[in-house]
């Protein structure tokens, strides 16, 4: 053999052990490049999570991790974006209930599959949620908000986070269950619709503790119930609205991180075992159970297997309520 059909011999085999070991993975993979966090919502508890972790992965891996909203179309842009990005490990999604459950069937057209076009690396936190209102409304209690929402239903409205998110679609199960109305005003982020609650411009939200617990404790805003199966330790005196009358009432929000499709399992099995090493630090764990979040920390296939189950259980309410994009 010359020696230039050596070397050519010798660069195929190298060539493809490097492509095998990218494809299947090792647990020395690094970035090249500077990481894209997308985070398809503006201030908001995934907004959060996502600046938590981002300076952890960046000591770990030795590359700069960016943060970028991508809001809009109830976190159908910035997970659209993902789905659609080179699969080298060098994007992420902070994603949510909306753009990962809900929206499959809140929206007539979905411009992806969440269980096709995005790999799941692992469900990060769950947390119920309040009702929340403005102390300026007058709402003394649950059973007095639906009175009051019942007498004069075009007197009053809602902020969410987003269409199509838990906080959106927590309130339709309620309007449902009760059977009341309230208009609904959908925000691009928790920051947008609790400073509106707090001025008044709307009446009510549901949202996570960590966008509303510190106005709570200020007296701008008043926390009447709560959506777990259980009171949140760190607010006994406020009740679920399980307790109050409307029988199995359970709305859970949840974060986690994905990557786009066909990334390798290699790449998505170093980014689990470092994310997952980063939430459950005795200082992360900290500060996401001060913010009241259970974390989870799943694997890729206990998230991929929730992502499912959550299709369908919100499914099943946009159905009921008959809650639609406006």
């Amino acid at each position: 053999m010359t020696f230039i059909r050596r070397l050519f011999a010798v660069t195929l085999i190298a060539t493809a052990a490097t492509s095998s070991t990218w494809a299947q993975g090792t647990p020395n993979w690094l970035p090249s490049k500077p990481v894209r966090i997308i985070v398809p919502i503006v201030g908001s508890t995934n907004d959060v999570l996502a600046r938590l972790v981002a300076p952890e992965l960046q000591k770990t891996f030795g590359q700069p991790f960016v943060v970028e909203n991508k809001p809009g179309a109830g976190g159908n842009i910035g997970a659209l974006e993902v789905s659609r990005a080179v699969p080298d490990g060098h994007t992420l999604l902070v994603g949510y209930n909306g753009p990962l459950a809900i929206n499959v069937t809140l929206f007539d057209k979905m411009p992806y599959d969440p269980t096709k076009d995005l790999a799941p690396i692992t469900l990060a936190v769950k947390a119920p949620q309040y009702l929340v209102v403005n102390p300026a409304a007058g709402f003394t209690d649950v059973k007095d908000f639906i009175a009051k929402a019942k007498a004069e239903p075009a007197r009053y409205s809602y902020g969410s986070v987003a269409m199509g998110s838990a906080s959106h679609l927590t309130m339709e199960m309620m309007k449902s269950a009760a059977g009341f109305h309230m208009t609904h005003i959908p925000y691009r982020g928790a920051a947008p619709a609790v400073t509106d609650l707090i001025a008044g411009n709307v009446q009510a939200g549901f949202f996570v503790p960590g966008n509303v617990q510190g106005f709570a404790k200020e007296g701008r805003l008043k926390l009447l119930a709560s959506t777990g199966k259980k009171r949140f330790p760190s607010t006994p005196d406020v009740p679920t609205l399980a307790e109050l009358g409307l029988k199995d009432f359970e709305a859970t929000s949840w974060i986690g991180f994905l990557a786009p499709p066909a990334t390798p399992p290699g790449i998505i099995n170093r980014y689990n075992e470092e994310i997952v090493r980063i939430l459950r630090s005795p200082e992360m764990q900290k500060r996401l159970h001060e913010m009241e979040f259970e974390v989870i920390a799943s694997s890729p296939k206990e998230f991929s297997d929730w992502i499912g189950t959550e299709i369908g259980r919100w499914g099943k309410i946009i159905k009921s309520t008959g809650a639609k994009v406006e």
